[in-house]
């Protein structure tokens, strides 16, 4: 595996890549990485020639109030599993590079970007477009590979792509989940045992979701009401949102329909802790 830092010789290797006809898959992350990533780079190994996982927390999709600077990082063991699971290329971009002084260029995302996490943190998806912009535009992949927990990451990242004509296949792999069912996250490191343990209840919450709607109930208020209703027997939980939505637009729904995916979304802070995770419910 080669590590590579700088910008120019990324897009050094990349050209070189293509021109040689090798598919090229990018697994972005900020690292810390774990078995949700792992699995990325799994998924692009499998149909790539080339896998190009970068690691960079980017300030930019951090509002002043969150964990930028605590944010975990360990880049020596991130580099040991990157080898380990079949990049090719390890890209570590330094925040100079990617943000020189006098950088004032963003991407925005309408609409898709100011609904369930956009309230919440209305700056986050700016930063996440822009970072991915720029990084697309460094690798030069074939195809990106991301991950379904960040469920509203992948459409707006879907709907730059298409916009921007950018030729890149987004991927979307399955959450991964540790054994009692937590939805694998870097933050997870940040909650207290008792926190975890009641964290459980988001995991088990989706999963009711799925039970009502497998047993008939087609409201999505209803649905709704059973998952906020179930997370908040646990004292710690701080209910942000909870929401059914079509899955491909985001847009509220009333009820579910057979044959249109809906999700589930949900986020939930446990002290400074804040969750995500999700479900999509298809009735065949």
């Amino acid at each position: 595996m080669k590590t590579i830092v700088s910008i120019a010789e990324m897009q050094i290797f990349s050209e070189r890549a293509r021109i040689g006809r090798k598919t090229i898959g990018l697994v972005p992350t900020m690292g810390y990485l774990h078995k949700g990533h792992l699995s990325l780079i799994a998924k692009a190994r499998r149909s790539c020639d080339v896998v190009i996982t970068s690691i960079f927390v980017n300030p930019a999709q951090f509002a002043p109030n969150e964990d930028f600077a605590r944010y975990p990082r360990d880049i020596e063991q991130d580099t040991r599993l990157c080898k380990s699971a079949g990049s090719t290329v390890l890209f570590v971009p330094t925040e100079g590079e990617m943000y020189p002084e006098g950088y004032s260029t963003y991407v925005s995302v309408d609409g898709l970007s100011t609904i369930l996490e956009g309230k919440f943190r209305p700056t986050h998806f700016r930063g996440v477009t822009t970072v991915v912009a720029k990084l697309l535009s460094l690798t030069k992949p074939h195809k990106a590979f991301f991950g379904q927990k960040d469920a509203q990451q992948c459409v707006v990242i879907k709907k730059m792509v298409k916009d921007l004509n950018l030729g890149v296949a987004v991927v979307t792999a399955p959450i991964v989940r540790d054994k009692d069912g937590l939805a694998m996250s870097s933050r997870n490191i940040y909650l207290s045992a008792e926190q975890r343990s009641e964290a459980l209840i988001l995991h088990a919450s989706l999963r009711r979701a799925e039970e009502v709607a497998e047993k008939g109930e087609r409201s999505a208020p209803a649905i709704a009401a059973e998952v906020t209703g179930l997370i908040q027997t646990k004292p710690s939980a701080k209910i942000d949102y909870v929401a059914v939505v079509n899955a491909e637009s985001l847009a509220d729904v009333d009820s579910i329909e057979r044959g249109v995916p809906v999700l589930v979304a949900l986020a939930v802070r446990f002290g400074t802790t804040r969750l995500i995770d999700n479900v999509i419910i298809n009735i065949r």
